[in-house]
């Protein structure tokens, strides 16, 4: 499936930017950048917001694959981990907006 996506799109699951995930769990971005526990809804939200045209697809996360899961394929902004960070800013920008609205 994510074979047609190469080059021009990322799939991106929610543990690559979790900050409560080790690298060796499958977050992929530095801690400064990371978030707690991102959920789904959060991700497509931030990918639309930077006009990445988010597709959600069930999928096993190849780590865990005895758990269904979620993953977002958006449009790439230059490198994998560059599109990642920038989702990651997007959803504590978005967690920090809500906060300042309560």
């Amino acid at each position: 499936m994510s074979r047609e996506y190469r080059g021009r799109r990322v799939v991106l699951w929610p543990i690559n930017i979790d900050a409560s995930a080790s690298r060796r769990e499958g977050r992929k971005v530095p801690l400064r950048y990371a978030v707690r526990k991102p959920r789904v809804e959060e991700i497509v939200e931030a990918a639309r917001m930077l006009g990445l045209n988010p597709v959600v697809e069930d999928a096993r996360y190849p780590r865990r694959w005895w758990e269904q899961r979620q993953r977002v394929v958006v449009d790439k902004l230059g490198s994998k981990l560059k599109t990642l960070i920038e989702i990651a800013k997007a959803v504590r920008e978005l967690r920090e907006r809500r906060q300042r609205g309560r």
